[in-house]
């Protein structure tokens, strides 16, 4: 029994260091920052905004007015809110750059001019 014993601590020892070493950590992701956006005829409030790039990010659209929606063509994000209500949307962005959004439902004569400024640093 005992060189049974001296047998299975031969083997459970070495198990437990490769265990130990193998296992991958888990890292906390940081928290989206969150952005609150006003949408109304025919601006988007803020109009520019500054983010960092591998960093979660929430924006949440509120529409005063009528149905509206954010559209961030090359980040492959986009949001539309009814009349009187909130939305949002999470996504990380990959890219460093500056990228225009624009509402993407029709809101009237000056929906072609509705668009906001995100900078990726």
């Amino acid at each position: 029994m005992t060189k049974l014993k001296a047998f299975g601590t031969m083997l459970v020892v070495p198990l437990a260091a490769v265990l130990l070493f193998t296992t991958h950590r888990v890292h906390a992701q940081p928290s989206a920052q969150r952005i609150e956006i006003i949408a109304k005829r025919f601006e988007f409030s803020p109009g520019d905004i500054t983010v960092k790039k591998g960093v979660p990010v929430t924006l949440v659209l509120t529409s005063r007015d009528v149905d509206h929606g954010l559209k961030f063509k090359d980040l492959n994000v986009a949001i539309n809110v009814k009349r009187g209500q909130t939305k949002e949307v999470t996504f990380t962005p990959g890219n460093a750059g500056t990228f225009i959004g624009q509402c993407s439902v029709f809101c009237g004569s000056g929906h072609g001019a509705m668009k906001m400024t995100l900078h990726v640093t």
